[in-house]
């Protein structure tokens, strides 16, 4: 295992970072930080704004409703965490591509590959293009819908790429059989059970109960084969599971 000095970094750049710590700390994501697997490094942009007030936004030229993130504090704060000019630096931002299983697998590949991945939150109606041209590399959306910043997108992206690295799962074999893995055929996961086998007039059905794990993996592949089908059939119709 890699000390926590070694291993992998994400850097987070936000204007909340306090918000941004308290998760990275929690759960797993944190338990990975701290048994050495990864490492998080959060950049407070407002470090890097000019002015007594901590300014990192202004409006837009040419009029319009909404404050624009300014070039300078965002393109300063990634350059002053980056260790590598072709680190792959994220844009939160709901014009990026889509983040899926796939994706959350190339991911992985440029942390252990570069050992470090960028992630810019946005804010506001957005950032100014410049910075976009300058230091940004990927721009990638957590799905059609618009928050009021990017914190809670990077967070979802460090959860499912952090969960990836060798030995942050007691058992990887969780991780590959998830919805839209390769296990699945990028479908959906069967549904499960645990104790008690009746519950409120319930029970487990009797294949899990029989201990002939043949007969068990059968069954499940036919129940996300079915539940796929019923609730995502574009996912049968258009397959893309992630890489093992």
């Amino acid at each position: 295992m890699s000390t926590t000095a070694d291993a992998p970094v994400i850097k987070v750049l936000t204007l909340f970072p306090d918000m941004v710590r308290t998760v990275l700390e929690t759960s797993m994501a944190g338990r990975a930080e701290r048994q050495g697997q990864v490492r998080y490094e959060v950049v407070d942009i407002r470090d890097f704004s000019t002015d007594k007030h901590r300014t990192v936004d202004d409006k837009a030229y040419g009029g319009g409703a909404g404050m624009i993130m300014m070039a300078k504090p965002v393109v300063e704060a990634v350059e002053s965490c980056r260790i590598n000019d072709d680190a792959t630096v994220i844009l939160t931002t709901p014009q990026g591509e889509t983040f899926d299983e796939a994706l959350t697998l190339e991911l992985l590949d440029e942390l252990r590959d570069k050992g470090e991945l960028i992630i810019v939150c946005g804010h506001y109606k957005g950032i100014d293009e410049r910075a976009r041209q300058l230091v940004v590399t990927r721009e990638i959306s957590v799905g059609d819908y618009v928050l009021t910043g990017g914190e809670l997108p990077a967070l979802i992206m460090a959860d499912a790429v952090v969960r990836r690295l060798d030995g942050v799962l007691h058992n990887s074999d969780s991780a590959n059989n998830d919805s839209f893995t390769e296990q699945r055929g990028g479908g959906l996961d069967c549904q499960w059970y645990t104790k008690p086998p009746e519950y409120r007039g319930l029970e487990v059905p009797e294949v899990l109960l029989s201990g002939h794990h043949a007969n068990i993996d059968k069954w499940r592949a036919e129940e996300a084969a079915k539940r796929t089908k019923e609730r995502r059939p574009e996912l049968l119709e258009n397959p893309k599971p992630g890489k093992a």
